[in-house]
């Protein structure tokens, strides 16, 4: 069986735009492949290595919603990055055969430089992340990594330290290859993408009057200044939610009010909402269970250690041998 290899950063509650991207993603993939899924502290102090104070509740909080979402410890390997030392050993011997220019040149490094201008990114540890990244990819021998077309580049680059490694020492890892999974951009409340940076969010965890005030105030068509004005569902924030959530029928309906201004903006989300609310529930149940059983999640995360631990040893073994340590 195929192994592939993902994780997420703990910097916060996640929110619809996880579920609907790398979450739902992960909970089809862990019936076809054997799965690593690991949280991702070290990356958070990448940008956030002034804070480092929520780390240890989010990862609590964030592994709660991975196992309220359908991620099953008897499919798939949770663990905690920090917990596996061998990733930092690794990650040093990779740093030592990959060019700056290899990161330097890596687009989404110049697209959060600039999302995060007001924090200090002129470190060592965000300029290296992707050769972290690439350690914590190589140490399982991913055959394939999940993601989006915007990080498709940081697997490419993990491919070339690989082929650089395999040429000057001897063949060890597989080149992974990137598996474009379908993720839906869902906009946030500002019409941005969905973000926790932005403060856009509808979280997963919110309560149902929560998501209902949040969507209900949710940007729509400038156009619609009064209810008597039509608008365009094209140019809605919201209506992008709708087509991910509302039959064709209800598409169609809101469609035809919303140019006619048959309807209001808020009657419109209405439609959209109930849906939202609706999906959330089982999870929310579920992850109710989960916030009263704490030590159950750590207990969860202890035994994915242990796994990913043995795993890591095994790899940190044919790596030391290779560059003669």
């Amino acid at each position: 069986m195929e192994t592939i290899v993902s994780g997420a950063r703990p910097t916060g509650r996640l929110h619809l735009g996880h579920l609907h991207g790398a979450l739902s993603n992960w909970a089809r993939l862990q019936d076809g492949y054997r799965c690593f899924f690991f949280v991702a502290d070290w990356h958070a102090l990448t940008t956030d290595y002034a804070s480092p104070e929520g780390i240890e509740q989010n990862t609590l909080e964030m592994v709660m919603d991975w196992l309220s979402v359908g991620l099953d410890p008897k499919r798939c390997v949770l663990f905690r990055q920090s917990r596996i030392k061998e990733h930092a050993e690794l990650h040093l011997l990779l740093s030592m055969i990959t060019p700056v220019s290899w990161l330097e040149r890596n687009p989404t490094y110049k697209e959060q430089m600039r999302e995060l201008e007001g924090r200090d990114l002129s470190t060592y540890g965000f300029l290296g992340y992707p050769v972290l990244q690439a350690a914590d990819i190589v140490m399982y021998k991913a055959h394939k990594v999940p993601v989006g077309v915007d990080q498709a580049p940081h697997v490419e680059l993990t491919r070339e330290i690989v082929r650089r490694f395999n040429q000057v020492y001897r063949p060890i890892f597989p080149e992974p290859e990137v598996l474009l999974t379908e993720t839906q951009k869902l906009p946030g409340l500002d019409g941005r993408k969905m973000s926790k940076s932005y403060n856009n969010a509808v979280f997963l965890s919110d309560s149902p009057k929560e998501i209902d005030q949040k969507l209900s105030r949710m940007m729509t068509d400038p156009a619609r200044v009064t209810r008597k004005d039509p608008g365009e569902p094209a140019k809605c924030p919201a209506f992008q939610l709708h087509q991910i959530y509302c039959t064709a029928d209800e598409i169609d309906y809101v469609t035809k009010g919303c140019r006619t201004a048959g309807i209001g903006c808020l009657e419109c989300k209405k439609v959209m909402i109930r849906h939202v609310i609706e999906e959330l529930a089982p999870f929310q149940e579920q992850r109710a269970g989960y916030e009263r059983r704490p030590e159950e999640v750590k207990d969860v995360l202890a035994a994915g250690n242990r796994v990913a631990q043995e795993q890591a040893a095994q790899t940190m073994s044919e790596v030391r041998s290779a560059v003669g340590l």
